[in-house]
C-alpha cells in the first residue's frame, strides 16, 4: 500500500514538473490580507472587512424590509424573517430562560445569532469565499458581549452574591475551597469566553481551508495536469462541492452554538441560588 502510494506520488510530480504546472496549497496568511483601504492607518480596511460590513449591512437591510410594514397576513418574505426570528425567541430565548428573562435578553441573543450566521455564510459566497468570522476581532467581540452579559445578569439578580456562589458552590467543605475558587474563577470567567471564541474562529478557518485546498487541487489536476488526472480533479470537484453544502450546515450549528451557549450562560447567572 505504501508502495503504491509513494508511486504515485512520485508520478504526480513528475507529471507536474513536465506540464510545468504549480499546485497551490491555502495558507494561513489568506486571513490576513492587505489593507484595501486606509493602507498604513489604525482604520485600515482589508477585504474581510469589507465582507463583514457587507454582511452586516444586508442583515440590516433584510430585517428593515421584513419587519417594516408587517401584515396579518404575512407576505412570503415576511413569514421568513418571522420565522427566524421566531426560532431565537421560541427554542433559544423562551426555551432555557422562560418568558420573562427570554424576552429581556432576546435582543443580544437574536443579534448574536444572525450575525454569527450572516458572516459564517460568506465563506461559501462566490466572490467572497471566506467568513467574516474567519478572523479573531468578530468571534472575541461577540464573546466579550456574550460574557459582559452573563456577569450583568447575574450581578442584577443578587448584587452582593452573585461573585460568591460563582466561586463557592454550597455544599463543599470549607478547606477545598481552596482548590475551588481558583478552578471556578478560572473556568467560569476565563474559559468561557476563550472557549466561545476559539470554537467559531477555528471552524471558519478550517472549513476555509478545506474548501480552497478541494477546489485548488480540482484547478490543479483538470488545468494543469489534465489527461488522466482529470479524474481526480472530477473527484476532488466532487468533494469541494459536498463540503460546501456541510459548511451551510456547519455555518448555521456555529450560530445556534454560540447563542445557546449564551443563553445557558444567562440561566446559570439568573439561576435562583444566585
Amino acid at each position: 500500500m505504501e508502495q503504491a502510494l509513494f508511486s504515485q506520488a512520485a508520478t504526480l510530480i513528475v507529471s507536474a514538473e513536465e506540464s510545468g504546472a504549480e499546485f497551490h496549497a491555502p495558507s494561513i496568511w489568506e486571513f490576513f490580507p492587505d489593507a484595501i483601504l486606509f493602507e498604513g492607518t489604525p482604520f485600515a480596511i482589508t477585504r474581510i472587512n469589507l465582507i463583514q460590513i457587507l454582511a452586516t449591512v444586508v442583515l440590516v437591510v433584510l430585517f428593515l424590509v421584513g419587519t417594516r410594514r408587517m401584515r396579518l397576513v404575512p407576505t412570503r418574505f415576511q413569514s421568513v424573517v418571522e420565522m427566524g426570528l421566531d426560532f431565537v425567541r421560541v427554542n433559544i430565548a423562551h426555551d432555557l430562560l422562560g418568558r420573562k428573562d427570554g424576552n429581556r435578553f432576546l435582543p443580544i441573543l437574536t443579534t448574536i445569532f444572525f450575525m454569527v450566521l450572516f458572516m459564517n455564510i460568506t465563506g461559501i459566497i462566490p466572490g467572497l469565499n471566506i467568513a467574516g468570522t474567519s478572523v479573531i476581532a468578530v468571534p472575541l467581540l461577540l464573546a466579550v458581549v456574550a460574557y459582559v452579559t452573563f456577569i450583568y445578569a447575574g450581578v442584577k439578580k443578587s448584587p452582593g452574591k452573585f461573585f460568591k456562589n460563582s466561586l463557592m458552590p454550597s455544599g463543599v467543605p470549607w478547606p477545598l475551597y481552596i482548590i475551588i475558587i481558583p478552578l471556578e474563577f478560572l473556568s467560569t470567567f476565563i474559559i468561557r469566553p476563550v472557549t466561545l471564541t476559539l470554537r467559531l474562529l477555528m471552524n471558519m478557518i478550517v472549513g476555509h481551508l478545506m474548501l480552497v485546498l478541494f477546489f485548488a487541487a480540482t484547478q490543479f489536476f483538470v488545468f494543469g495536469l489534465s489527461g488522466f488526472w482529470t479524474l481526480l480533479g472530477a473527484g476532488t470537484l466532487a468533494f469541494g462541492f459536498a463540503f460546501t453544502l456541510f459548511e451551510i450546515l456547519v455555518a448555521f450549528l456555529q450560530a445556534y452554538v454560540f447563542t445557546i451557549l449564551t443563553a445557558v450562560y444567562i440561566q446559570l447567572a439568573v439561576a435562583e441560588e444566585h
